[in-house]
């Protein structure tokens, strides 16, 4: 399932470098992690449990740079599958 468009305008954002990052979006609970640079890389999205974990999808960015620079030349988000905990 591709990523909501306005949830990738909230994922391009920079936020604090290597942290975790836990939200709502619409009806759905979500948790990202950042790089060394504060761009999310990590994204969890499902519905949180008590333990704040999350039940649900977990996504990856791949992150290409321009030559020689720290400039985002493309990047994508890779589903890698469910997470569940019971």
């Amino acid at each position: 399932m591709p990523i909501n468009a306005k949830l990738q305008k909230l994922l391009e954002k920079v936020y604090e470098p290597e942290r975790r990052y836990d939200q709502k979006f619409a009806k759905l609970d979500v948790s990202f992690i950042t790089n060394e640079n504060g761009e999310p890389v990590t994204l969890y999205i499902g519905k949180r449990n008590e333990d704040g974990s999350i039940k649900g999808e977990r996504y990856t960015r791949k992150i290409v740079r321009k030559p020689n620079s720290m400039e985002i030349q493309k990047s994508h988000w890779d589903l890698k599958g469910s997470v569940t905990r019971d």
